[in-house]
């Protein structure tokens, strides 16, 4: 049973609870001598920190990464990293009446059922926090494929749309919303929701420049499917869809065939080493009502779920890329 690891060659662990003492990753896999940079990893942090935005949750902690392992002199050393976040702003209070309720569309239940005890406070080990450990596992994948860039945005969130223009024209602001010209909108929007206690849900539109031709497999380990199940495991993701996503089934061969674009960068489960696009739908967070305005709720996670997205690409992408070296075979040596 492997369900908190991920990974072929290129493996996360993440561990810890909501909260709990502290949370965290181990990565395994990582090549050795390849310079790492603490100010780097802190950035990506950074983007999904909670507290940073004004539209999310209100609890604010500094996330700052302890690397304990795998690093010297600035350098991996080829054995497994292990990197831990001190939780520092947990108000277990707010969740006491949780402890014998179970909140609809939450892994409370759920999880009493499998395993006959559960961790309260915060959702436990099912809580959002939890991807902090990807963010930090995604800044170690980056390293072995410096050359690929990984892009996430918003194409959708509730009311607010996107056109393609947008996104392709897109200028970074604090919320990551293609279209631009509705960021103070979309702000006083979420700001309403989270004092009414409302969600709402959204779309995510990746895209992935640069990535060699030759990555995946042509049965199980399909590149589209790694990625699918990666970004599927990110909470509340409803839904993933590449290149022309529905609109794939009401064309014609003639019409799909005649440019490659329509394949979003793979072909019979294979990296093409054309662009990579992919576009995630996620739910409305669960918690609303008096519920949320108790707690401590993002009233949408679009905002700080991109680093994540972003991550888990990066651990997909980085995973295949070892495998594909191991399949180049030096004819000059024994």
């Amino acid at each position: 049973m492997r369900g908190n690891s991920f990974g072929n060659l290129f493996t996360i662990t993440t561990f810890g609870e909501s909260h709990g003492k502290e949370i965290g990753v181990i990565v395994d896999g990582m090549p050795a001598k390849i310079e790492i940079n603490e100010d780097d990893l802190a950035l990506e942090l950074e983007r999904r920190r909670p507290g940073r935005l004004d539209v999310s949750t209100n609890r604010n902690e500094a996330d700052k990464a302890n690397i304990l392992s795998g690093i010297f002199e600035g350098k991996t050393l080829g054995t497994p990293i292990m990197v831990s976040v001190k939780n520092t702003d947990q108000k277990s209070q707010d969740y006491h009446n949780l402890k014998q309720n179970y909140r609809p569309g939450h892994a409370d239940k759920t999880t009493m059922q499998k395993y006959g005890i559960r961790d309260h406070r915060g959702g436990g080990r099912a809580s959002g926090r939890e991807t902090l450990s990807r963010v930090i596992a995604g800044y170690f994948a980056s390293l072995i494929i410096p050359n690929i860039k990984f892009q996430a945005l918003i194409k959708d969130i509730g009311p607010f749309r996107s056109e393609f223009e947008d996104i392709k024209n897109y200028q970074s602001n604090e919320l990551g919303f293609a279209n631009t010209a509705k960021i103070n909108e979309l702000k006083s929007y979420l700001l309403k929701l989270k004092e009414d206690g409302e969600s709402i849900g959204g779309s995510v539109y990746l895209t992935i420049v640069g990535c060699p031709a030759g990555l995946g497999e042509p049965v199980f380990d399909k590149l589209k499917a790694d990625l699918a199940k990666a970004m599927m495991s990110i909470g509340s993701c409803m839904g993933v869809l590449f290149g022309q996503g529905v609109n794939f089934a009401q064309l014609k061969g003639s019409e799909i065939s005649h440019d490659p674009k329509n394949f979003s960068g793979i072909e019979g489960g294979i990296s093409n080493g054309e662009q990579i696009t992919l576009e995630l739908y996620f739910k409305a967070p669960s918690t609303i009502g008096e519920k949320a305005k108790a707690g401590r709720h993002d009233p949408c996670i679009l905002p700080r779920v991109l680093p994540v997205v972003e991550a888990m690409a990066k651990i997909v992408i980085a995973d295949h890329f070892l495998r594909q070296n191991a399949y180049q075979v030096n004819e000059t040596q024994p």
